[in-house]
């Protein structure tokens, strides 16, 4: 009887003393591991999409600095005094009227002719592995019917679906991982202006848990998080529940946003904006995962007055994908959807070459890892990426004299990737010359980046 009781009083403490691993503070938050999933991947598709898709506007050539050119911040800059608020707030009274209202916009936010199948089957297309939609941003508005956002959410009013739950099914039907963005401040929600804490314990912390146990995501990607610091976010007490208890504890990934102090310093992955770091110098240089977010063009949501000079082209995208992965990060990609429902079709465009390029050098790309020898490698246009004991050199112009990489301990095969046949080395100690092949325009494997398989290099 008394060895019952013991083994009664053991189990019970030790369910209740030891089952929770991680405690609400950094240290114990900042020990639990990223996920593999998430290093593997290496490309994403983040989505801007909400109530500033309807105006869809910003100053894309003016000299206003980066940031004022996001047209989802179309609310705050109408009502900011600054020289780009000014520009916001002439369109706003020449478009729509001095008397109008920002909030009017919801009931044309309609999506009438979005299908979620077709935008998954685009994102499954670029060669993308996870997809991050913004379930609300910076103005509040929700995606989903979430309770405490009552008559401004997608169900409510607008498009009266749930984009968040149809777009996830989509995206995870078509063998993706989903994640959702989540603004922690809201600029004009009464209860956040007068009560941080009731607005954290009665509004966003509720609204986080039901999007993560309503949907499941592999991604929580927060933002808006610099007003306060990550203890008035209550962003421990989060994300300790967040590893412990939820659905997604083992799979679930997130971001370095989630307190004023915190970019580049704690949470998960770290993050880069436009190439803009933030309170990390040379995050290409540091062992840790991280990830660079930016558009296509110069904003985030979409932005009718954005001609073909400000979208990058097919060529400097991936060149930037294969920049970012050779430095040890990833690339979230953004596009921008029109109201209505629609990836522009220049998005599309540029998003389906990425997948064409990611079809012939993707191994290149996908589950590999910075390569120590590269900063003594450094050559114009050359980058490195490796996987196990095989090396990968991506060129981002066709290289035209051969190219000689030091650190090579074995004579190695060396394939061109989408080219049949090995290509000619020479080795003399360490060092490697690859000749470079002689490609005619008919079986030349790509009009963009070239990749050299080094195989068994180490």
């Amino acid at each position: 009887m008394k060895k019952s009781i013991f083994i009664l009083f053991l189990t019970v403490f030790t369910i209740s003393g030891f089952s929770q691993k991680y405690e609400s503070n950094w240290e114990s938050i900042n020990s639990r591991p990223i996920p593999e999933w998430f290093t593997d991947a290496k490309f994403g598709i983040f989505i801007h999409w909400g109530v500033y898709s309807v105006p869809a506007w910003a100053p894309a050539d003016a000299d206003i600095g980066v940031y004022a050119k996001y047209a989802e911040w179309y609310w705050w800059r109408i009502n900011e005094d600054s020289d780009a608020g000014k520009l916001f707030r002439a369109y706003h009274n020449k478009m729509y009227g001095e008397d109008s209202q920002y909030q009017d916009f919801a009931a044309d936010f309609k999506a009438e002719h979005w299908n979620p199948e077709q935008w998954a089957d685009v994102f499954k297309k670029s060669g993308a592995k996870y997809v991050v939609l913004t379930s609300k941003h910076h103005e509040g508005f929700t995606l989903w019917p979430s309770e405490q956002s009552w008559n401004w959410n997608s169900v409510d009013i607008g498009p009266h679906r749930d984009l968040c739950g149809d777009l996830s099914k989509a995206v995870k039907d078509a063998g993706l991982r989903m994640g959702f963005y989540y603004s922690l401040y809201e600029w004009y929600n009464p209860l956040y202006k007068n009560n941080l804490e009731k607005y954290v314990d009665d509004h966003m912390i509720p609204q986080m848990k039901d999007l993560i146990t309503r949907y499941e995501p592999d991604v929580l990607w927060t933002d808006g998080e610099w007003d306060h610091p990550s203890k008035d976010w209550k962003s421990t007490e989060f994300l300790a529940w967040l590893y412990n208890e939820s659905p997604v504890k083992e799979s679930v990934c997130v971001n370095d946003r989630w307190g004023s102090e915190t970019r580049g310093k704690l949470g998960g992955y770290f993050t880069t904006e436009y190439d803009m770091i933030h309170d990390s110098k040379g995050i290409g240089e540091i062992d840790h995962p991280w990830e660079e977010c930016r558009g296509i063009g110069t904003s985030f949501g979409y932005n009718q007055m954005e001609t073909l000079d400000n979208y990058m082209s097919s060529d400097a995208l991936i060149d930037m994908l294969v920049e970012k992965v050779a430095a040890g990060g990833s690339l979230l990609l953004d596009i921008g959807p029109t109201a209505d429902g629609r990836i522009p079709v220049i998005q599309q465009q540029r998003l389906l070459d990425i997948g064409a390029w990611l079809g012939i050098n993707g191994e290149a790309i996908y589950k590999t890892r910075k390569w120590e020898g590269a900063a003594a490698n450094k050559q114009d246009n050359v980058f490195f990426t490796k996987m196990g004991n095989d090396l990968y050199v991506l060129c981002t112009e066709f290289p035209e004299k051969p190219i000689v990489i030091s650190g090579i301990k074995k004579k190695p095969t060396i394939k061109m990737l989408g080219v049949s046949g090995n290509v000619k080395v020479k080795k003399r100690g360490k060092k490697i010359t690859i000749s470079i092949p002689d490609i005619s325009p008919k079986n030349n494997p790509s009009e963009f980046a070239w990749v050299f398989k080094i195989e068994n290099a180490f």
